[in-house]
């Protein structure tokens, strides 16, 4: 499981949970209190789904992660606002880019 040192985050192991599929990596970076929103054609910017402490965003985590769907970190940026990562993810020949946002 990760563990990261304050202000500090290892995209190498990040990107390896990510194209392994491998949930129980990818939620030992989150905090207990951590907060997640997600927006897609079902949840809207204006009303995100949000996914409140490390329970109920390891349970998301574990359905996404469990699925057939392949995944690949095509990208990272560290910006002032943050840091993205982009992702490619293929279910069943579709494929979606997705932009994710780690804020600290």
């Amino acid at each position: 499981m990760a563990t990261q040192a304050s202000g500090s985050l290892d995209f190498e192991t990040l990107r390896r949970a990510i194209e392994d599929r491998d949930a129980d990596t990818l939620i030992g970076f989150y905090a207990e209190d951590a907060e997640v929103r997600t927006v897609n054609k079902n949840d809207t910017p204006s009303s995100p789904r949000v996914l409140r402490g490390k329970e109920e965003i390891s349970e998301y985590l574990r359905d996404v992660y469990d699925r057939g769907m392949t995944h690949r970190v095509e990208g990272i940026a560290i910006t002032e606002g943050g840091r993205f990562f982009y992702v490619t993810d293929e279910d069943e020949g579709v494929h979606l880019r997705l932009t994710r946002l780690l804020a600290d």
